[in-house]
């Protein structure tokens, strides 16, 4: 049976220094760090998202401010919010909620985001800065750092000489998370739905790496014995057994069949999530430090 790694666990101790860090910075005559949320439209797993970031930020000591846009918005209007923001020296950290309502485009309103306040590391320039080696120059992927995080209670920060799989290569998580194993010295293999025998590519991962979107669609006889195997899926599915209607969270892998080969596993819900809104609070205070001219806290 592996040891399941309890994602909340972590969140907190990050959450942790996170508010040491920002009331340090006040202390030090810095500012109150700040973060901006945007949301456009009435998506209530939106609104859901978007309430947890800002009573985290609040819980963080952050100033949290969340512009609540009605679904007619339109993409003028939208850009034009952002470059207020950007503009505004009390404000650390910009954040735009996804999805837009359909009409809106939000590729060029995420890269109208200024790199230093980009905390969801989607700027091209933040991807840019990882894609090649540099960690401490720009701000990363909230999911795969808290996902490295993860890793980092299991095997520390060098995993030189393991070998790691990571099924899927979007850009919001697949490809900087290979990045970051990279950086870590793991040998790395980027697997998608064009991989040829993915079963058996994934077998020879000590650290196997899933966010494809595909419930439990990775099964035992995918996961080397011993192996760590971080789930980054949420996926929604049918639970009759709880009552008509009812339907339940789980991965990408079929953690029942997987924790006992596993040495180390994440749950869902429970594992990956947590840490997606404490690297947010981390990315954000980061920043603040980065705007007053001070060395940031590692996390």
């Amino acid at each position: 049976m592996g040891t399941v790694i309890d994602g909340k666990k972590v969140a907190v101790s990050v959450i942790d220094k996170v508010k040491d860090a920002a009331g340090a910075l006040k202390a030090k005559g810095g500012p109150r760090t700040g973060l901006a949320v945007v949301i456009v439209g009435n998506d209530p797993a939106s609104h859901a998202y978007v309430s947890s970031k800002s009573r985290m930020a609040k819980e963080c000591g952050f100033a949290s401010v969340q512009h609540t846009l009605p679904a007619e918005t339109t993409q003028a209007d939208l850009a034009a919010l952002v470059a207020t923001l950007n503009d505004d020296p009390a404000i650390h950290g910009i954040l735009v909620q996804l999805p837009l309502p359909s009409h809106l485009d939000a590729e060029p309103i995420i890269q109208s985001i200024r790199p230093e306040k980009d905390v969801d590391g989607l700027h091209v320039v933040n991807a840019g800065k990882l894609a090649t080696g540099d960690l401490k120059g720009g701000l990363i992927s909230c999911t795969p750092a808290g996902a490295m995080v993860l890793l980092r209670e299991v095997h520390g920060a060098d995993l030189s000489g393991l070998n790691a799989v990571v099924i899927g290569r979007s850009n919001l998580f697949g490809k900087p998370m290979g990045q970051l194993l990279l950086a870590a010295n793991a040998t790395v293999t980027m697997a998608h739905s064009r991989t040829r025998d993915l079963p058996a590519v994934c077998r020879h991962a000590d650290i196997l790496v899933a966010a494809v979107g595909r419930p439990q669609m990775v099964k035992a006889d995918w996961v080397k014995p011993g192996a760590t195997v971080i789930d980054v899926g949420i996926n929604r599915i049918d639970a009759p057994e709880r009552g008509e209607g009812k339907s339940r969270l789980v991965g990408d892998v079929d953690f029942p069949a997987c924790e006992p080969l596993a040495a180390a596993i994440t749950p869902v819900p429970g594992g990956v999530g947590p840490m997606t809104i404490a690297m947010l609070m981390a990315n954000t205070v980061i920043a603040a430090y980065r705007a007053a001219g001070l060395a940031a806290p590692s996390f």
